[in-house]
């Protein structure tokens, strides 16, 4: 059945950027702990976007009486793929961190869209079991056993980090790869090749337009499947 056309909101998220990326803090702790890169992502998206999926669905429910939750996840999918179409349009960074940071940004955006999807479909997308749905929709990690051990790991370490001052520099070309990888991994990008092709002159536009969208669409389905089968009426915490 096709889900009705509800009234949109013309500004229903503050602070729409499309190329509003990763926190300062964020990327300084993915850098110096790139293996968990995807991890300390997710627990940050959870804290610092969660309460604005919260807000965004229960004004739109307010907005829109009757709104479905399938026609609420339309919605934020088709405004986050649009995010991330542009923002492999806009970037200016050029080179190995501006590869990485285009990924970075992707990356940042899709964990946006799965955590508005989730709080369409009525869940609460503040609670810290999202985190670990955005690793497994990401395909970061194949089951949310391996998930949740994961961000416990990095939780761990983000807590030690803030205790110890890291003693020796490492090698910023070898950490910027890394990061790089583990970010393109989990925003779909799965030929590194891709990435890299971004810093082509000529080729950063269109590849970038395309490899977002293409990698955005494919998570907005495997969002839609996830959260659609189980459809709650409101937004609940677990």
């Amino acid at each position: 059945m096709t889900e009705p056309s509800p009234a949109v909101d013309p500004d229903p998220i503050a602070g729409d950027d499309p190329a509003a990326g990763p926190p300062g803090t964020l990327w300084a702790r993915m850098k110096a702990d790139p293996q968990y890169a995807p991890e300390h992502l997710a627990l940050e998206a959870v804290r610092r976007l969660g309460p604005e999926a919260q807000r965004w669905v229960e004004r739109l429910r307010v907005q829109n009486p009757g709104i479905t939750p399938g026609a609420l996840g339309q919605l934020a999918s088709k405004r986050f793929t649009n995010h991330a179409r542009l923002s492999g349009a806009v970037s200016g960074a050029t080179g190995l961190p501006g590869a990485v940071v285009d990924v970075g940004v992707l990356a940042w955006t899709q964990a946006r869209m799965v955590l508005h999807m989730a709080a369409a479909y009525g869940l609460d997308p503040t609670h810290p079991d999202r985190a670990t749905d955005l690793l497994v929709l990401q395909r970061v990690h194949k089951v949310a056993e391996s998930a949740r051990l994961a961000l416990g790991v990095a939780a761990g370490r983000e807590r030690a980090s803030r205790l110890f001052a890291n003693s020796g520099e490492r090698p910023l070309t070898g950490v910027m790869l890394k990061l790089g990888v583990k970010l393109a991994q989990m925003a779909g990008i799965r030929a590194a090749k891709r990435m890299f092709a971004k810093v082509i002159p000529g080729a950063a536009v269109i590849l970038g337009t395309w490899a977002n969208s293409a990698a955005t669409k494919d998570l907005a389905r495997r969002t839609r499947d996830y959260y659609g089968s189980n459809a709650m009426p409101q937004i609940t915490s677990q």
